[in-house]
């Protein structure tokens, strides 16, 4: 039984450490680029970025900094390290994946990907796993005016589907992504990933260490 007749009817992932492992990827084009003014930037401070919109962050660094550089430019320099990192990539999906959405793809329900990412880098990441064709929306962060953690890449998804946000759950790994899902009104499922950091997931419906065998069905189930 569902609670008030609710039911999924939407599964929307981020990308970056739900997908694929690659936010060592993104630490790595972010250093390249602070490297160039003398700056080498920790983990821990890394960490406070995961999910968070790439303009966003580059005005953060730029004036924590004091960099001279636009943040159009920063972004540049930031897009160019991530395309080149991710063409010397083997790239595979994270364990329980491919069979989460092949399930999803046999109960009918709609599926989107919402990342902060940029377009470009995600239409290269979905081709090189030759996935593109599962999802029905694809939101990147070019698409909307405010990134994670609001709630405008999640309803956007969910516009784009023509989906009710209350059936709609999201998976995220990182504390900004749980926080835009639960503000949008959705469910949403927080996948602890190591590689992502010590992230705030206490927002999140449904907390889980493996993807492999994911339940989500419950999120919806009556307490009654």
């Amino acid at each position: 039984m569902f609670d008030g007749g609710i039911k999924i009817k939407a599964f929307i992932f981020d990308m970056d450490g739900v997908i694929i492992d690659s936010e060592p990827l993104h630490f790595e084009s972010d250093r390249m680029v602070m490297r160039e003014f003398g700056v080498e930037l920790t983990d821990e401070e890394l960490n406070r970025f995961v999910g968070v919109a790439n303009p966003q962050m580059w005005a953060e660094l730029k004036d924590k900094y004091n960099i001279d550089l636009s943040i159009d430019e920063l972004l540049e320099r930031q897009h160019a390290n991530k395309l080149k990192l991710l063409e010397e990539m083997e790239l595979e999906t994270i364990s329980g994946i491919d069979e989460l959405i092949s399930d999803l793809q046999k109960k009918g329900i709609a599926i989107a990907l919402a990342s902060s990412s940029s377009k470009e880098f995600i239409e290269l990441v979905l081709k090189k796993l030759g996935i593109t064709e599962c999802f029905q929306a694809i939101v990147s962060g070019d698409d909307v005016e405010k990134g994670k953690p609001e709630p405008d890449i999640f309803l956007k998804a969910a516009e784009l589907l023509k989906v009710s946000p209350e059936n709609c759950i999201v998976l995220e790994d990182s504390g900004h992504g749980v926080n835009a899902a639960k503000k949008a009104g959705m469910k949403c499922i927080g996948f602890i990933n190591s590689n992502s950091g010590n992230q705030d997931l206490s927002k999140a419906d449904k907390v889980v260490s493996t993807l492999v065998g994911l339940e989500y069905d419950s999120l919806y189930a009556s307490n009654s």
